[in-house]
């Protein structure tokens, strides 16, 4: 999608919902399996608002603070708003997350694990969970090894009692994504699941022809930043 800064968020929006459809449909799929996520990191109320009003409903946030200041009030004008966290969760953040937010995309370690189903048992929310998994095996990153997935989704699943419904996946900066896409759909092949969140601003269409299900888009909808 060519994108201007002169452009508002929703005509940007509206230019990129029929582009999915249209990717969606050369790829042999329906636009309805391509969960479009607003990435609101660092936006305020003022930025959100206007692509509330233009109809999406699904937001991202990098921050369980940041989302905690800005969505309660946003959430009571639109209600049926569901929130993602995509960023790094500390676990004594997770009884906050659990509150907060509809779906969690980076669980990544059993101490993590432990302190989701903790604060999902003692509140009785139980927001959907994807692995993050670090496929370039980049050590400043978080992410659970491509070595190590298959017995921590097992323990997840086991001694957790968590419901896995998919993999997230941040490829290497300086690395092309497209591989890293492949691997993860394959990753969730072998452990039985149907969701992958994968693709940002830069590479949504690959990963789309690759099987995302849900693609994280910041810059494109929003624009660029100062």
């Amino acid at each position: 999608m060519e994108d201007t800064s002169e452009k508002t968020a929703a005509a940007r929006l509206r230019e990129l919902k029929a582009e999915l459809s249209d990717l969606a449909r050369r790829n042999a799929r329906a636009s309805g399996d391509i969960e479009l996520i607003a990435v609101s990191k660092t936006h305020g109320a003022d930025a959100i608002r206007p692509v509330l009003e233009a109809g999406h409903r699904v937001f991202g946030e990098n921050r369980v603070q940041e989302a905690a200041e800005k969505w309660p009030a946003l959430r009571q004008a639109y209600p049926d708003t569901q929130l993602h966290l995509i960023g790094a969760l500390q676990s004594n953040k997770a009884d906050q997350a659990v509150d907060l937010f509809d779906t969690i995309h980076s669980l990544d370690r059993p101490k993590l694990a432990a302190a989701l189903a903790r604060a999902m048992a003692a509140s009785g929310r139980r927001p959907r969970l994807f692995v993050q998994v670090n496929t370039g095996d980049e050590p400043q990153k978080a992410g659970v090894s491509v070595m190590d997935l298959a017995d921590f989704v097992e323990q997840c699943r086991t001694e957790y009692k968590l419901q896995i419904d998919g993999l997230m996946c941040l490829p290497p900066a300086h690395e092309a994504a497209g591989p890293h896409f492949a691997l993860l759909g394959k990753l969730a092949a072998s452990l039985d699941m149907a969701h992958l969140s994968m693709g940002m601003s830069a590479d949504y269409a690959e990963a789309v022809s690759l099987g995302a299900t849900h693609i994280r888009l910041g810059t494109a909808i929003f624009g660029p930043r100062g």
